[in-house]
């Protein structure tokens, strides 16, 4: 399973994961089936508020989940569009969450849990 991770800096497993998932600088993508990880530049990170291409943003890259703090209304539909699930990450390390996520106590993101903008209600700014 390949699972990305949005991050400001890249260091493998021990990297923060960032808060929000279109502004982010980087993103681990961790293969838990050979336990290696993938720097990808945001490949989208001058888009437009509310423009969102999460694909791009990955590179291209095919990921079978994305664990993120924050994200909006339009980047979590094209996720779910291509058939993959949203995590919301808890504050911490990519390899923290990936504990977390392996022990089903990470929630899947819910068209009521995304952003609608930096001047709303969201917890992540």
């Amino acid at each position: 399973m390949k699972i990305a991770f949005p991050t400001e800096k890249f260091d493998e497993l021990e990297s923060p994961v960032y808060n929000h998932f279109g502004s982010a600088n980087f993103f681990v993508i961790v293969d838990t089936e050979t336990e290696t990880c993938e720097k990808v530049l945001n490949q989208d990170l001058d888009h437009q508020h509310g423009k969102c291409q999460p694909l791009k943003a990955l590179g291209g890259r095919s990921v079978d989940a994305v664990v993120v703090v924050g994200i909006g209304g339009s980047a979590l539909g094209k996720l779910k569009h291509k058939a993959v699930p949203v995590y919301k990450a808890v504050e911490g390390t990519v390899r923290e969450n990936l504990a977390k996520l392996d022990k089903g106590e990470l929630k899947e993101f819910m068209p009521i849990d995304v952003c609608g903008g930096h001047g709303d209600a969201c917890d992540h700014h």
